[in-house]
């Protein structure tokens, strides 16, 4: 703060505390004219309301006197007249950080603990799925939900399903949260739109939903001759590529007839940014387990 600003500051609190002071000095012993009823004159509602006159009361007079003197302690003791430090030398970047200092001296034992444990027992370790659970809503929970249920709206699976794009294994969560994810699926439209219509039957008729079968083996030949390399020529998708099983009825952009056909017609882009510049590896490795053991909880929750 540079001195101009601080000499500012200290003439607002020097002249707001002392204009308030001299009022609450100068109340108690102000004459204020009255009738000879005790009131002031003022009337409402056609006489029957009269403002009377009554002097402070003690308490008032009390309570304003420590107020007072409380602001005049903290200008002592805490920093904010000017660029006075204070008597106690508090700022609130020292609080943070002796804050941040005492709870990593709580928390690296338990870190150092769960870091000795492979990512299947954190997940089953009730301590660290708290700690994974509070890593996950500061950062994963605006994409795929509080719950992990994941949101169609912008491609982020549900985590909970026990179904996984690129691998459900510990590694493979690990490096999607470490490393992030991008997966692209290419816009159709140059097939025509009754090619897309077909197409989208097959894709219903390789998750057993209702299609119309004429249409469906149409789009057979489609799928066969434009899908496969990325789906495989069963639909079931490859974890390398990111590259989703068309036939386990789980979607991550819809899965009804016209979702399919957008995602067919229009293409789809997905990102799963990469946390480790945001996120610590032992943070990492908490946050892995408990999105490992998810599958878990929505099965018990699904009884």
């Amino acid at each position: 703060m540079t001195g101009a600003w601080s000499w500012w500051i200290v003439g607002l609190i020097v002249f707001n505390l002392g204009l308030t002071f001299f009022l609450f000095l100068w109340a108690p012993r102000a004459k204020v004219p009255v009738l000879p009823d005790g009131t002031t004159g003022h009337v409402w509602a056609h006489g029957v309301i009269r403002e009377g006159m009554h002097r402070l009361p003690a308490w008032w007079i009390a309570v304003s006197l420590a107020m007072y003197i409380a602001a005049f302690a903290y200008f002592i003791l805490y920093p904010g007249f000017g660029d006075r430090e204070g008597t106690l030398r508090w700022t609130s970047a020292k609080e943070h950080a002796e804050a941040t200092a005492a709870n990593a001296q709580r928390l690296d034992p338990v870190l150092a603990r769960l870091a000795a444990k492979d990512v299947d027992a954190v997940g089953g370790d009730a301590q660290a799925r708290r700690l994974g659970e509070r890593l996950f809503v500061d950062n994963c929970a605006a994409c795929h939900g509080r719950e992990g249920r994941g949101n169609p709206l912008v491609g982020a699976p549900d985590l909970a399903d026990g179904v996984w794009l690129h691998g459900g294994s510990a590694k493979d969560i690990t490096a999607s949260i470490r490393d992030g994810r991008t997966g692209v699926m290419p816009p159709w439209s140059a097939l025509g739109n009754t090619a897309v219509k077909e197409l989208a039957q097959y894709v219903l008729s390789l998750s057993g939903r209702p299609h119309q079968g004429t249409a469906a083996a149409l789009g057979a030949a489609t799928f066969k001759a434009n899908c496969v390399a990325c789906h495989g020529a069963d639909g079931k998708g490859n974890p390398q590529l990111g590259a989703p099983n068309l036939t386990d009825d789980v979607w991550l952009w819809g899965g009804t007839q016209a979702a399919i056909e957008t995602t067919i017609r229009d293409g789809r882009q997905g990102h799963m940014p990469a946390w480790s510049p945001r996120l610590s590896d032992a943070d990492i490795h908490i946050l892995a387990g408990y999105v490992h053991h998810l599958p878990q909880r929505g099965a018990l929750a699904a009884r």
